[in-house]
């Protein structure tokens, strides 16, 4: 049976998000309302706009492209998840969802990493040894599309993975199944992107 991943939002807006789901086997649920997300064994977080930053302790003072009702929506979707114990990966504005959840902080505006000329922007990865460690291998390339990105770290977070200029680009939680990387898997040129969706997949399969 293919394990049902939901996303908040309307699938016309997410389709690589789908196309890569699928790709590893799972079945994308979307929905703009949150109460279908108890019958899914996976939550995914996809990238978007900046989280406001009063969810973090912090004046506005480089953040745009706001979501006021998406922040509270899926701030209370990982709540329900992380209660239940069920897998999340959060991409992009999802690992920094992940981590204002925890109690953690961010950057708000971060040069270099934006995509360029409208296309994403490459550039190494470091990643420690870890379960995403098994996955990406300690030395990689990713794809960065970001001006924000994780500061202060949410609590039971653990940076496992960072850009040549130190900044965070994946989390794990060091008791619950979530993973956050700050790259764009769906749309990741090669193997790793595909292969980061199949353990997520694997990973609600065995939860």
């Amino acid at each position: 049976m293919n394990r049902r991943i939901f996303i908040l939002g309307g699938e016309d807006r997410y389709t690589n998000y789908r196309r890569a789901v699928e790709a590893a086997g799972g079945r994308a649920v979307f929905s703009e309302v949150s109460g279908i997300a108890r019958d899914c064994d996976g939550l995914l977080l996809p990238g978007g706009g900046d989280l406001e930053p009063w969810r973090y302790g912090q004046p506005n003072t480089a953040s745009r492209g706001l979501e006021p009702e998406r922040d509270a929506a899926e701030l209370l979707l990982l709540e329900q998840f992380a209660a239940a114990g069920k897998p999340v990966l959060g991409i992009c504005r999802g690992l920094q969802t992940v981590n204002v959840f925890f109690g953690g902080t961010l950057v708000q505006d971060l040069p270099g990493h934006g995509a360029v000329d409208g296309k994403d922007r490459l550039h190494p990865v470091r990643t420690a040894q870890s379960s995403l460690g098994g996955i990406c291998g300690e030395e990689a390339v990713v794809n960065s599309a970001h001006h924000q990105a994780a500061d202060r770290l949410g609590q039971g977070l653990e940076a496992v993975q960072w850009a040549p200029d130190g900044v965070v680009e994946a989390l794990e939680h060091r008791t619950l199944p979530v993973w956050a990387v700050q790259w764009h898997p769906e749309r990741l040129p090669g193997e790793m992107g595909r292969r980061l969706f199949g353990a997520f997949l694997e990973r609600c399969r065995l939860s």
